[in-house]
């Protein structure tokens, strides 16, 4: 139990990419007093994890109301998170999500977007939580902890963004983001061969 729930946690974190997000986080906040940030943060996090349980909890109903099945979500899933891996491992000047270059976003104070939505509870995040509950709906309080213990390692790594920029710089930050993206893309592959297996199996 508490392995798969460290496994789950683990996919989530790597789909919400704290450290790719960890520039997107300083420039939204670069004019913000340093006093408020962590709150800002918090609040965003906070925000990000209820998109989340939301879809967590209400990702089965959408599926039945749309008539999608396990298979065209798992297949779906396992493309979106290949093109985010694709990004993470060679950056795009926009962003992983094409968000960093909205200037005008960046002088106002973050509230949802670009920090919860998409950075943290982005598509890939939200299509993650529905697939771990559309595999096994009965082991749901397993994802809600790996949905806790996600959220909270990326707000810790957030409200560290600036020691850990200064720490180990934008190219370590960059390196950081490609290993995780390496990882992503194995996970991503994985998702689009049990996606095409089970379709292919389900037709004989």
């Amino acid at each position: 139990m508490v392995l798969d729930i460290i496994s789950a946690a683990i996919v989530l974190l790597l789909v919400m990419d704290p450290f790719g997000n960890i520039p997107l986080v300083l420039a939204s906040m670069q004019h913000l007093p340093a006093e408020r940030r962590a709150t800002v943060i918090m609040r965003e996090c906070g925000i990000a994890f209820t998109v989340l349980v939301v879809f967590l909890f209400g990702g089965q109903a959408f599926l039945s109301l749309l008539g999608l099945t396990e298979n065209a979500l798992e297949i779906a899933g396992g493309v979106i998170l290949f093109l985010i891996a694709l990004r993470m491992v060679f950056p795009h000047p926009d962003g992983i999500f094409g968000e960093r270059g909205h200037e005008e976003q960046l002088r106002e104070e973050p509230f949802i977007v670009p920090i919860a939505i998409p950075a943290i509870a982005g598509p890939s995040a939200l299509a993650t939580v529905m697939l771990l509950v559309s595999r096994d709906p009965t082991r749901w309080p397993h994802w809600l902890g790996a949905l806790v213990l996600a959220t909270l390692v990326s707000m810790a790594i957030l409200l560290g963004a600036p020691r850990i920029a200064d720490w180990v710089g934008r190219r370590g930050i960059t390196a950081m983001e490609r290993l995780m993206g390496l990882v992503l893309t194995a996970i991503a592959i994985q998702m689009l061969l049990s996606g095409i297996e089970n379709f292919i199996g389900g037709l004989e």
